[in-house]
């Protein structure tokens, strides 16, 4: 028996370093050509498509589309409101996932189910239920209208479809990333004396800043491009209540396709830089998850 062994090791040995699957370079070849022309048809031609039309009547019209009051304004509503959303679910998201993540409560499994819900909820439901809150017809309309505050059809009526549709992006990039680094070193500071305050600005939030950048990309990205929930509660109120992609859609139903198109192209400009950028954040966040759980296992 004992001589048999070491020939069972061997035959075990030499089967775990031989390659059972040996792929044939025309298999290869076939997948990756297959792979490539679904980009090409679905994601590289329609982009390039998209600058081609916008440049069709030249590089002058281009800008002066632009320019329009009426497109300037688009632009400027939408950075606007992503300039609010994106810093308001940030906060949520890092107090969401550091309570999550790092705490044990009553009520935690609901708050995790809360926060996937604008995934599971149509765009244009969560704006319809906006409008049923804070319509003219709505639970608080009748209030609003006596104090002369509106929200529907108006700027703060886009401002809160927008959080709504984009809150969960933050807190998603970042709860399984906490989890992934534990508690010993927020648990080793505060042994040291260190306070909550201390431990989340020292400890925690820089073991997350590139998850933290992931997720406020995808969150901006998101919050640029929405138009199902700003749709409902905007009112299509021309130079006043349009973001861009709803600023699309006016000047493509109009037939001014050379404007929309440019508009367009726009928004695909800030789609490229966030992709680039969510690579390099998508990286950096993968190292700080090697380096959280290299940390663990030691």
């Amino acid at each position: 028996m004992s001589k048999v062994l070491p020939l069972q090791t061997a035959t075990r040995r030499d089967a775990q370093n031989m390659n059972p699957v040996t792929e044939p370079r025309a298999v290869r070849w076939l997948l990756t050509g297959i792979a490539l022309v679904f980009l090409a048809l679905f994601l590289v031609v329609p982009l390039a498509a998209v600058f081609v039309q916008a440049f069709a009547k030249g590089i002058d019209y281009y800008f002066e589309s632009l320019k329009d009051p009426d497109a300037w304004s688009a632009i400027k509503l939408t950075l606007m409101t992503a300039a609010i959303a994106v810093p308001l679910n940030v906060v949520f998201g890092l107090a969401a996932s550091w309570a999550i993540a790092k705490f044990e409560f009553k009520g935690k499994a609901l708050l995790t189910t809360l926060i996937d819900l604008p995934f599971s909820v149509s765009p244009v439901i969560s704006g319809l239920i906006y409008v049923l809150m804070f319509g003219a017809q709505g639970w608080f309309g009748p209030w609003l209208a006596a104090h002369d505050v509106q929200i529907i059809f108006a700027v703060p009526g886009i401002v809160l479809a927008t959080i709504f549709v984009t809150f969960p992006f933050v807190a998603r990039e970042l709860i399984p990333l906490m989890q992934a680094q534990g508690n010993d070193e927020e648990e080793a500071a505060h042994v040291l004396g260190a306070s909550g305050w201390q431990i989340f600005r020292r400890v925690t939030l820089p073991n997350v800043k590139w998850g933290l950048l992931y997720g406020v990309i995808l969150c901006n990205a998101r919050a640029m491009g929405e138009f199902g929930a700003v749709s409902v509660v905007s009112g299509h109120i021309r130079g006043q209540t349009d973001t861009m992609p709803l600023h699309v859609e006016i000047l493509y139903n109009e037939y001014n396709f050379s404007a929309a198109f440019a508009v367009a192209s726009l928004l695909a400009l800030l789609a490229l830089v966030t992709l680039a950028l969510k690579l390099l954040a998508e990286r950096r966040m993968t190292q700080a998850v090697t380096e959280a759980k290299a940390t663990a296992q030691n």
